[in-house]
């Protein structure tokens, strides 16, 4: 994490005044000219008046201040216009502070307390350097006090004190808005620097000029996983960029970035992910860690060519935010036992269906955490592997190196199985594999895209596995949805019409009242905030086995699955709309379909 320093070169003016006399070199000169008083200095680069300087003099007798400030707070020169000067003259970079140029990690290092005592103010960490902007950089006390409180190296930055004051009082608050940064990035001189988790440091210097680009980045990051998104886009537009975070399944606009500075961001992005920055026509993939608020997070990150430039999705990977555990997931207390009671079959097929985004995986590797154990070898194949787990073997898809879903089936079944989980049945090759692993004593979990319980059935049939396998492979399938809950600080009740309870076949109470969200600040103006499962649970038994086998048609299943009287997504979903969790509109979008 950087700041950003205007440009350390002197001015034109400067440089005409200092060309050697006969008989002196430009070295000798240039030493004579770093020497001389500061206000000498900018009276000889015309960037201050004589009458000026000696008002500033007069005023620093009274108030004891540094010329270089009285003269800013005066009003006779510029900080971009004294900095580069300043820096010359005490050999420390010198950095102008801006709002939105802080990384809130960094900051948070130094007790605020300590920070307002010796006016200080953490800007960015490089490794085990912590850089630091001092009013007196010179202060061999003060930057021990603060490596042993941090215990980290301390390399200190020249700033105004009144500027650090101003930084202080927002550095430590939690609201930094996002506006703020690309405000402070308006004149900002932005260039990419290389990976500063990798690059030796030449110096400081070379750091904060290309921090504008790396901050907004890691700003980015910091606010999705704050927000608890679980993807954040990065979008080409014609004249501006475009960065939305997914929140609860529904992408919400977070910032529009300046269109000359898209690049370097897509730069930043793929340096992090170990990608080729200089591939630009070809789709990437790559993965990086970051550390947030003292816990890992793993980012996925994918690039893809468009007509405007590069589009980049991050998949948020938080672990500690999820929980693996399949009696905490929602699920009606009545389906629990069902379900635990199909894993702990010793083989068959176990399908969980689903949209993208509907936590089939997470359904999964609770069920995983549930019957691990190490008298069993559970092995999955996943594309890609999103969390790890004890005590399973995981293997990653490659197509690089021909490693399919089918190829690396076949080799697990020679790994002497108890449980294979596959990630996704894709293709007919997969799905027969995994029915034949499922006949010959393995229990197997997997996933489907398809509408309903009912659907897998019939997807798998359309793969090409014959009837009679699927009758005695299957022994249950789960389909389930995500749908939002009510903001409870904008909830509200309203009276829904007759037609779209009917529309709903919701067969309750039609003159009560429901619930919806009207929308604020909390919830982005959605109504919504967090989501809940609800699930369709279809156990095989006999009737079902032999339905299948005759191959009987989706209706027919359907109107068997009716007079078992089994729990439909529509109804799970109809449930928590009775019970003012949802709203009936959420319900329908999400449960309703032909």
């Amino acid at each position: 994490m950087n700041t950003i320093v205007d440009s350390p070169h002197p001015p034109e003016e400067i440089v005409a005044l200092t060309a050697p006399m006969e008989g002196e070199t430009a070295i000798d000169q240039a030493t004579a000219v770093k020497h001389r008083p500061l206000g000498q200095q900018l009276l000889g680069a015309n960037l201050l008046s004589a009458e000026d300087l000696e008002a500033a003099l007069a005023e620093q007798a009274t108030s004891k201040q540094p010329l270089g400030e009285t003269l800013v707070e005066m009003g006779a020169v510029s900080e971009e216009q004294l900095l580069p000067y300043i820096e010359a003259q005490i050999g420390v970079p010198a950095a102008r502070l801006r709002e939105g140029l802080l990384d809130p990690v960094a900051v948070s290092l130094i007790p605020r307390e300590l920070a307002e005592r010796l006016h200080v103010l953490a800007l960015f960490r490089v490794r085990r350097q912590l850089i630091v902007a001092m009013h007196d950089p010179f202060n061999l006390s003060h930057i021990d006090l603060i490596e042993r409180v941090t215990h980290l190296h301390v390399q200190p930055v020249f700033a105004f004190r009144t500027a650090i004051e101003r930084m202080l009082k927002r550095g430590y608050e939690d609201d930094f808005e996002v506006d703020a940064v690309t405000a402070d990035m308006d004149d900002a001189a932005v260039e990419l620097q290389a990976d500063i988790s990798t690059a030796d440091i030449a110096s400081v210097q070379d750091l904060v000029e290309g921090s504008p680009v790396i901050n907004l980045v890691n700003y980015l990051i910091l606010q999705a996983i704050r927000k608890i998104a679980s993807d954040i886009h990065v979008e080409p537009g014609r004249k501006y960029g475009i960065v939305r975070f997914r929140i609860d399944g529904q992408l919400v606009e977070m910032l529009r970035p300046r269109r000359d500075i898209y690049p370097a961001i897509v730069s930043r992005i793929k340096v992090m992910a170990k990608l080729d920055i200089a591939e630009q026509r070809l789709p990437q993939d790559g993965r990086c860690q970051v550390i947030v608020d003292g816990k890992e997070v793993d980012l996925r990150i994918s690039t893809l060519p468009t007509v405007l430039g590069e589009k980049v999705v991050m998949r948020v990977l938080d672990k500690q935010r999820l929980t693996f555990n399949l009696d905490e997931l929602g699920m009606p207390l009545d389906m629990l036992p069902t379900l635990k009671g199909l894993l702990a079959r010793p083989y068959g097929l176990l399908l969980v269906t689903g949209p993208t985004g509907s936590g089939k995986t997470t359904t999964l590797y609770s069920a995983l955490e549930l019957i691990k154990s190490v008298q069993r070898n559970i092995v999955t194949v996943e594309d890609p592997v999103e969390y790890q787990i004890e005590l399973v073997n995981q293997v990653q898809i490659d197509s690089t190196r021909k490693v399919s879903f089918a190829s690396a089936l076949r080799a697990i079944l020679r790994q002497d199985p108890d449980v294979i989980m596959v990630g996704e049945i894709r293709d007919a090759e997969t799905a027969k594999v995994a029915v034949q692993a499922a006949l010959t004593g393995h229990l197997v979990l997997s996933t489907l895209h398809t509408n309903d319980s009912i659907g897998a059935i019939t997807r798998m049939r359309d793969m090409g596995v014959e009837p009679y396998k699927i009758a005695s492979a299957l022994i249950g399938v789960l389909a389930q949805r995500l749908v939002r809950t009510l903001c409870p600080r904008c909830r509200t009740s309203h009276y829904a019409s007759q037609e779209f309870l009917e529309s709903l076949q919701y067969q309750g109470d039609t003159h009560r009242s429901f619930a919806r969200g009207e929308g604020c600040r909390d919830c982005f103006d959605t109504g919504y905030r967090g989501r809940h499962g609800i699930y369709e649970l279809l156990p095989a038994d006999a009737g079902l086995r032999e339905l299948i086998a005759a191959e009987a048609d989706q209706q027919s299943v359907r109107d068997w699955f009716d007079k078992k009287n089994y729990r439909t997504l529509l109804d799970a979903g109809l449930e928590l709309a009775k019970q003012e969790v949802t709203s009936l509109e959420e319900v329908a979008r999400i449960a309703m379909h032909d």
